[in-house]
């Protein structure tokens, strides 16, 4: 059984929480291993649904009185629940684990989101970490680390249904657009600009429509946590930095699935933005696991010199799925250090060994997920 690094019992017994994450990263599994006799009120159940609908105050009776930690499932499913949420925290000291897919709808629909009461934690696919010794690279490239798909015997044929599942479920079902096809024809076009700066204009030409209807749809794949826009870094003095956003998908398996690839390997063009993709996706799981709090960014000149990621303006990460590096693969980092800003700079790549070029350290990205796990990287 897989141990997942995010510790919700330390975050409920002092404080409510929000849970979010994609479909099938493992919320329920997590809940069973950490919250085993804890009391679950399923909102995908349709009569426990419609029990509840009919009169959110029922809520307070489905609870034992010593009860003092309850789940709601798919809170997102009846987001005027969170009222009598509130009104238990309150009067009958309860905390409660609000997980989601959809942190969208409780925004859009403005309900209560009970201020200071509840914290708010990401469930991410499977890390490097999580899996140990079952993490495999070229994997994890292909198909992502979604559980059920990592570990799926036909990973191709259900990372196909989860898509489908994603659009009709996530998007028709809730009403987020009201054209499917084309935010179909959106969405594999965004694919195929996975890990790259945002060019609205590009995109609206090839998925057929209106540039504003693409920041639209960007903001709907971020807010359904499908993917994630990296900012950029543009505290550059020397060289005037670029100042637009790029754009991850949270799965390196969806990515491929919606362009229709079906084969995907490390020391290709697609498999490096595949590579830099799970390495981000990585980094942002360390951060809000552990609640580091870190900035992460970009750099990129107008003169072309490019830096993956920045981090706390002091941490410069260059990726490369190369397992031979030279000067050349290194000239963003090489030029950032004339910024005299950041104090360490790393090339993560496929190299057999640990090396140095000049102050630049080339880490095997082996080494380096073990290194960022146990607290060495940031």
């Amino acid at each position: 059984m897989i141990q997942r690094r995010l510790n919700l019992k330390l975050v409920l017994e002092k404080k409510s929480c929000f849970l979010f994450g994609p479909r099938q990263t493992g919320k329920t599994t997590l809940i069973d291993a950490q919250f085993p006799k804890v009391p679950v009120i399923q909102l995908l159940d349709a009569k426990t649904h419609q029990h509840l609908l009919m009169d959110a105050s029922r809520l307070s009776s489905m609870i034992e009185v010593n009860q003092k930690t309850v789940v709601i499932d798919e809170i997102q499913k009846l987001p005027e629940l969170l009222d009598q949420v509130h009104l238990l925290i309150e009067k009958r000291k309860i905390n409660f684990l609000l997980t989601g897919s959809n942190p969208r709808k409780l925004k859009r629909v403005g309900v209560n989101l009970l201020g200071g009461r509840a914290r708010r934690r990401n469930l991410f696919p499977l890390t490097s970490e999580e899996l140990g010794t079952q993490f495999k690279m070229e994997k994890a490239i292909q198909y992502g680390s979604i559980p059920s798909i990592y570990f799926s015997d036909s990973p191709w044929e259900d990372l196909k249904s989860y898509s489908a599942e994603y659009i009709t479920q996530e998007i028709a079902a809730e009403g987020i657009s009201r054209n499917i096809p084309a935010f179909s024809r959106f969405v594999e076009v965004a694919a195929l600009s996975n890990a790259q700066m945002l060019n609205y204009s590009a995109i609206a030409s090839d998925a057929e429509v209106k540039r504003t209807t693409v920041q639209n749809y960007f903001q709907i794949l971020e807010e359904t946590l499908l993917g994630y826009r990296l900012k950029p870094w543009i505290k550059s003095k020397n060289r005037k930095a670029i100042g637009t956003e790029k754009f991850y998908f949270f799965d390196t398996g969806l990515v491929n699935v919606l362009v229709g690839r079906k084969s995907a390997t490390l020391n290709t063009h697609e498999g490096g933005f595949l590579f830099e993709t799970i390495i981000l996706n990585e980094l942002r799981a360390y951060n809000d696991y552990l609640q580091k709090d870190l900035d992460l960014s970009y750099w990129k000149s107008t003169s072309g010199f490019e830096v993956d990621i920045i981090v706390n303006d002091e941490l410069a990460i260059e990726i490369k799925s190369k397992s031979t590096i030279s000067e050349r693969d290194i000239k963003g980092l090489l030029a950032i250090q004339e910024e005299k800003k950041v104090k360490r700079m790393i090339c993560v790549c496929a190299t057999p060994f640990r090396s140095k070029l000049g102050n630049i350290e080339l880490i095997p990205y082996r080494e380096f997920l073990v290194d960022l796990w146990t607290g060495e990287i940031c």
